[in-house]
């Protein structure tokens, strides 16, 4: 069951970009997340301005917690619109959760990565079908990826 069920997450995120389903599903979390109903303890809405459009674009994304700090982690690797968006903003976003911060998000060296991926994976299950290391693997396995998976600390 559990390669069933990652064989359609991968399926609903061909070539990691999100699929007809996917986005429709990515909507409703964003709303969920935002309100903090039926939404994950750590599910928050993040808001950045579309670096083509202008527009405010909201995506549920996870907050992984890691000595102290927060990280916003993209599954989908460097590839992921938000990332693009976020550089293009120069880390300003918002994250909602019952209410809404103003956040600086600044992008984390690949060498500092490994960790937090590790504690990304343990938080969000969503993510594990698309980071090909196991969560409990050790992190020299994580070093191996961590340059493909942009990570990012919230300053607030």
């Amino acid at each position: 069951m559990k390669r069933f069920l990652y064989g359609l997450k991968r399926r609903m995120y061909r070539g990691d970009r999100p699929g007809l389903l996917a986005r429709a599903m990515n909507r409703v979390s964003a709303i969920q997340f935002a309100a903090g109903i039926l939404a994950p303890g750590r599910g928050v809405t993040l808001e950045v301005r579309g670096r083509r459009s202008g527009q405010m674009i909201s995506f549920p994304v996870v907050v992984a917690d890691y000595q102290g700090r927060r990280y916003l982690v993209s599954m989908l690797g460097e590839h992921a619109n938000w990332v693009a968006n976020v550089r293009a903003a120069a880390g300003e976003a918002v994250l909602r959760r019952r209410g809404s911060r103003r956040v600086k998000l600044e992008e984390i060296e690949p060498a500092e990565r490994a960790p937090i991926l590790r504690r990304y994976l343990a938080l969000a299950p969503g993510a594990r079908p698309h980071i090909p290391v196991d969560r409990h693997a050790p992190l020299a396995e994580f070093e191996r990826v961590a340059a493909a998976y942009p990570v990012f600390r919230i300053d607030e």
